[in-house]
């Protein structure tokens, strides 16, 4: 067990050491801030409208939870970005973080954005993946229908055709260039379309390697079993499951939904059922390497340890190409460097895109955080270490 007794968290030195002294006092700022809920409340209102009313906003959101949370505003600046991880062995999932505006146009002139990730990425051992959302390419309330059993009319159908097109275009190209493409889970509600979508994309070009990824969100309770119907299936219908496990990103929104449309949630009953049901997830996949990929996107630290434990016991060395780690670039650098630092492979999701494009999801994560009982507290906790450490 003694190289795997080395790996740990706590050490800030390694965390920390690709952060100048100015950059860590500025994540010392930020974090302190989004720690304050009614800060977050204000700004999630403030923002948008200051871009409305056309206020010199841009710069002092670029200069600040821009800069800690995005790669940049184009995939130029988001490869450089790319580049400075990879000095430290940390790869990164190209994240095109604007959320895509309605209309069919706007679905059709998002893929060649995507496409043009993949060219970058194409022959980069530091850029692995990208990801993707089924919510980019397509009209929410017709993957509603669908998720629902409804009946499409032909318009519909051939909506939902141009649809699967986009998506194949894309994963068809990754597959190509040995690009890996996540695809992201919605709300529940939207998920089945997705799920069906996913699965036809691993059947046509996960047949020797994993390329295709669907995303299990282990928050809700019906997933874990899903998950192992996802890999049945697979294994009868002769394809690799890529499996990316998340805890999931619509908690509040699920729980009240439900309540207001007085069905049962499909989340959790609480935070240990999530949190045993992702465990479990990990050692489902762990056992099964052969005929799966684990993309194991979490932050929370005994998660990942017991992966790496897992991988430990059962003589799978560290940089075994069907399982990768990753946190959200600008947190939890403390479990990213950290894995790195020990062989495993490990990458950061980068968002990247125009700043004001990319603002819904930055109010998304800075809600997020404040949500997640202690996250901030630990970030700070281990900043404030590092600052010490430097004797800032």
């Amino acid at each position: 067990m003694e190289k795997q007794l080395s790996l740990s968290f706590e050490n800030t030195a390694i965390a920390f050491e690709h952060m100048s002294d100015k950059g860590l006092k500025k994540a010392n700022f930020l974090f302190s801030n989004i720690g304050r809920p009614w800060l977050v409340k204000l700004g999630a209102v403030a923002t948008p409208l200051a871009f409305k009313l056309g206020l010199p906003v841009k710069g002092l959101i670029k200069s600040t939870i821009f800069s800690q949370f995005c790669g940049g505003e184009s995939l130029e600046e988001a490869v450089r970005a790319a580049d400075e991880l990879g000095k430290f062995g940390v790869g990164v999932v190209l994240d095109y973080g604007v959320e895509a505006a309605e209309g069919e146009e706007n679905y059709d002139n998002a893929v060649p954005e995507f496409l043009r990730a993949i060219q970058f990425a194409a022959g980069k051992p530091n850029i692995p993946f990208i990801a993707i959302k089924v919510t980019g390419f397509a009209r929410f309330e017709l993957l509603q229908r669908i998720h629902h059993g409804e009946t499409l009319s032909p318009e519909e159908q051939a909506e939902f055709d141009r649809v699967r097109k986009r998506i194949r275009t894309i994963c068809e190209a990754a597959a190509k260039a040995k690009v890996g493409v996540l695809i992201d889970a919605e709300e529940s509600w939207v998920q089945q379309p997705v799920d069906d979508l996913s699965d036809e994309m691993m059947s046509l070009f996960n047949r020797q390697d994993v390329f295709i990824y669907n995303t299990f969100q282990l928050y809700r309770h019906d997933r874990l079993e899903f998950l192992r119907q996802s890999y049945e299936k697979a294994r009868a219908e002769g394809y690799l499951l890529g499996a990316k496990l998340v805890r999931g990103a619509y908690m509040e929104k699920e729980r009240r939904r439900a309540e207001e449309l007085n069905y049962q949630s499909p989340i959790q009953p609480s935070k240990e059922a999530a949190d045993e049901d992702y465990d479990a997830a990990l050692r489902f996949c762990a056992d099964r390497l052969e005929h799966l990929g684990l993309f194991i996107g979490t932050h929370n630290e005994e998660s990942c340890m017991l992966a790496a434990v897992l991988l430990h016991e059962k003589g799978i060395p560290h940089n075994h190409p069907r399982v990768s780690f990753s946190q959200l670039y600008g947190m939890s650098d403390n479990i990213t460097f950290n894995l790195a630092h020990e062989g495993y492979r490990v990458s950061k999701y980068l968002p990247y895109g125009p700043v004001r494009d990319v603002m819904p999801y930055l109010i998304r994560r800075a809600q997020e955080n404040t949500s997640i009982a202690g996250q901030m507290g630990r970030e700070l906790g281990l900043i404030r270490e590092e600052m010490k450490r430097r004797k800032l």
